[in-house]
């Protein structure tokens, strides 16, 4: 479980009996889907479905962009997602005009670099896939971004992510951990993917994390690690690689942002921090407070350095930040234990598969 420091784990653990109760609720719901008391729909194209079963950053959009890099080469992809902390409600198609208020960071950071795929967001998801087939009746593969416990709809193929540093298999229901669903739905899934593992993992980790999560037979366990790649201006696009020789003002506003503070400690010389709040809109008074902060460091090579998710959050504020050195560092994921060419293949297999047994 993540835990901010020793008093907000003491003020969770208090909380157990929520916890409890919060379990046996989720419990019940699971049990009248797995029983076919409460139906799920199942849609006549093949459906992705990533997700988890805890609260907080598990690597949901770069394992997205991932998959949509991998198949939309061979089919028509849309991605539907529920716009996490937007200010509009129900179902939105994205769109030239789009801004993250409209649709949320994560749809938004995704439809800028993927302008030829269809991106909507809507809270139901199940009323949400009609309108959007009826928008893009070519779509082929829709990809769900954090579905994976609304059981309303059936996906075709699951997958599911732990974090390294949080496995589900040691973690509690919400309120005094992080799980939003049961262990046991893990069994659901049809991969299960270890993210944000460190460059290096032995194989005997390797092992016995495996022994931990217990997977069913036919189901697959893969491990990844973020790759941080050059970072580029916000606006500008220009590109800058880190050194050692220069300050960096980290601005974040991620759910787990331990994995980048470690990574800048290491490829800087220094850095401060302006950490705020996961899908935080950003104010004309944090961009005061950011400059403040800027102008406090000393060093004449310093540069403001910021997430994908969070830029899009900052490009309204364009005109007032073209001139500061402010960065972008994005990110990518990379398979350990030589895996990748196996996920790519049951990836690519599913609609493969699909396609072909709906022509027999």
């Amino acid at each position: 479980m993540h835990f901010k420091n020793i008093y907000l784990r003491s003020f969770r653990l208090f909380l157990f009996p929520l916890a409890y109760l919060y379990g046996l609720i989720i419990h019940l719901r699971n049990l009248l889907y797995d029983r076919d008391i409460i139906g799920s729909v199942t849609f006549n194209l093949p459906i992705i479905c990533v997700g988890n079963l805890s609260v907080g950053g598990t690597g949901k959009s770069p394992m997205v962009e991932y998959l949509a890099n991998l198949l939309k080469k061979e089919y028509s992809i849309a991605t539907l997602s529920r716009g996490y902390k937007r200010r509009t409600s129900g179902y939105v198609m994205a769109n030239e005009r789009s801004t993250a208020i409209e649709i949320g960071d994560e749809p938004m950071q995704f439809h800028l670099s993927h302008p030829d795929i269809a991106v909507a967001v809507g809270e139901q998801r199940i009323e949400a896939i009609p309108q959007l087939l009826f928008d893009r009746p070519e779509t082929q593969l829709i990809i769900l971004d954090d579905a994976f416990q609304h059981r309303e709809i059936n996906p075709g193929f699951n997958i599911i992510l732990t974090e390294y540093s949080n496995l589900y298999s040691r973690d509690f229901f919400l309120p005094t951990g992080d799980l939003r669903d049961q262990k046991s739905s893990a069994k659901r899934a049809d991969i299960i993917v270890v993210t944000k593992c460190p460059a290096v993992v032995s194989a005997h980790e390797r092992f016995m994390i495996m022994k931990e999560l217990n997977p069913l037979p036919g189901q697959e366990i893969f491990f990844t690690t973020i790759e941080y790649n050059t970072p580029y201006h916000i606006v500008t696009k220009e590109k800058r690689s880190l050194s050692k020789e220069e300050e960096v003002l980290l601005v974040c506003g991620i759910a787990n942002p331990e994995p980048l503070t470690q990574y800048i400690h290491e490829a800087t010389k220094t850095y401060d921090a302006l950490f705020y709040s996961d899908h935080h809109i950003f104010s004309i008074d944090d961009l005061g407070d950011i400059k403040e902060r800027l102008d406090g460091i000393h060093d004449e090579q310093k540069i403001i350095l910021t997430t994908e998710k969070d830029a899009v959050r900052l490009i309204k504020f364009n005109d007032k930040i073209e001139d500061l050195p402010f960065y972008v560092l994005p990110i990518t994921i990379r398979f350990l234990f030589g895996q990748e060419q196996k996920f790519a293949d049951l990836i690519r297999n599913y609609p493969k598969e699909f396609y072909g047994k709906k022509e027999q």
